[in-house]
């Protein structure tokens, strides 16, 4: 593996993900690049009948957070990491980065929310597995496992 792009939104499960993608790329010294999505636009409540409109989305501190937080992690296994703070649907926006770095390997949390809960929220990890033509590694969270 030459390259692993490393999905982290900082929940719990991507924190998972994102320890065995850093064992990963530092058992193959692979090049490594961890991304988190923002939305491109804030969607707002403006009548009793739901959205009116969109405004584009403002990057704030908490967005930053999770990539911010992961480099020290990566540090101190002593792998060097890129990150990419990415705009848009979720899923679409890992497949899409993961193709323009050729990337051997997409690695992604799993909350484990259960079959109605990832109905109705729909599920980035089964959305990233469906829509890749990469191999993609799904890290179910601790609590999920249990």
């Amino acid at each position: 593996m030459k390259t692993i792009l490393i999905a982290t939104d900082g929940s719990p499960a991507s924190d998972d993900a994102l320890e065995l993608g850093l064992e990963l790329a530092d058992e193959h010294h692979a090049e490594t690049v961890l991304v988190h999505v923002i939305p491109g636009a804030d969607v707002l409540a403006t009548s009793l009948f739901g959205p009116d409109g969109a405004v584009p989305h403002v990057v704030t501190a908490r967005d930053r957070a999770p990539l911010d937080a992961a480099p020290a992690r990566a540090c101190e296994r002593g792998v060097p990491v890129t990150t990419r703070l990415l705009r848009g649907e979720t899923a679409d926006e890992i497949v899409a980065c993961a193709d323009s770095l050729e990337a051997d390997l997409i690695v992604v949390g799993s909350r484990g929310h259960g079959a109605l809960a990832s109905m109705l929220l729909g599920s980035v990890s089964r959305r990233v597995l469906r829509e890749s033509r990469r191999p993609v590694l799904v890290v179910r969270g601790v609590a999920a496992a249990a």
